[in-house]
């Protein structure tokens, strides 16, 4: 990992105070259960959408992002414009890449789906035109392009859930960098605090006025048929998903059970 990362500071203009919520929303209440503390850090904006169209850019640093778990690549456009992208696997510096309607077939490129050829690894996709890319974003991950219908593209997602996209959206060749990060161990409680992220306590250790699954003598079953969250909500196991999803239609096979 060091091997690969330029050893630079990051990009000052392109760095943003991030405030600390310790899992708190707009009202002030927890809304997110264990979060707090962990090391400051600045948030690095990243050119998600990268709407220079047309304008070569050359890969000037890698470097790693304490927000996500890829990679950031640092690009400087020919303008001299300098901005941050998600970096694909196996981009390094020195490199040139450029954003067009259409573009070669190479790692870094950003080009429509409707210009991809099946077969191709893609990542940090766009779910609407214009607006940036949304999907497969995480390190080490790529959706594949399976076929071109009409104005839409049939992508196979991380996940193995198959939907269609628009084909006018812009998606970037080649997976997210950082595939060994699934191996990774933390080691050790302190790397989960230096993260922001506090300890658990089981709900059967809780008593019963704190937890559904809590109380009884010794080490006792949770008592229910199935587990629930500290609100009485079914969890584990449970579908979330909103049935009447407006892009459920353009879902074409769902992901398979683990």
């Amino acid at each position: 990992m060091k091997k690969i990362l330029t050893k630079k500071k990051p990009e000052k203009k392109l760095l943003v105070r991030l405030k600390k919520r310790s899992g708190r929303g707009s009202s002030g209440r927890i809304t997110v259960r264990h979060r707090g503390g962990g090391a400051k850090r600045h948030y690095r904006v990243i050119d998600f959408g990268q709407a220079k169209i047309n304008v070569p850019a050359k890969v000037v640093a890698l470097e790693r992002d304490p927000n996500r778990t890829s990679f950031i690549a640092l690009l400087e456009y020919q303008d001299k414009d300098k901005k941050y992208i998600i970096a694909p696997h196996d981009l390094k510096v020195g490199d040139e890449i450029i954003i067009a309607d259409n573009a070669d077939i190479k790692t870094g490129n950003r080009m429509k789906l409707k210009n991809i050829p099946s077969g191709s690894d893609i990542c940090n996709i766009e779910f609407e035109p214009g607006r940036g890319g949304k999907m497969v974003r995480g390190a080490g991950t790529a959706a594949k392009v399976l076929a071109q219908e009409g104005v839409y593209t049939h992508l196979k997602m991380p996940s193995g859930e198959i939907r269609k996209i628009s084909g006018d959206c812009f998606a970037t060749i080649g997976a997210v960098s950082y595939p060994e990060k699934r191996y990774v161990k933390l080691g050790k409680a302190g790397k989960s605090r230096w993260r922001g992220i506090r300890p658990t306590v089981r709900g059967t250790a809780m008593a019963p006025v704190a937890h559904p699954h809590g109380g009884g003598e010794g080490r006792s079953p949770i008592g229910m048929k199935h587990p629930k969250t500290p609100w009485g909500k079914p969890a584990l196991g449970v579908k979330t998903r909103d049935k009447k999803k407006w892009t459920s239609k353009f879902i074409l096979q769902r992901r398979k059970k683990k």
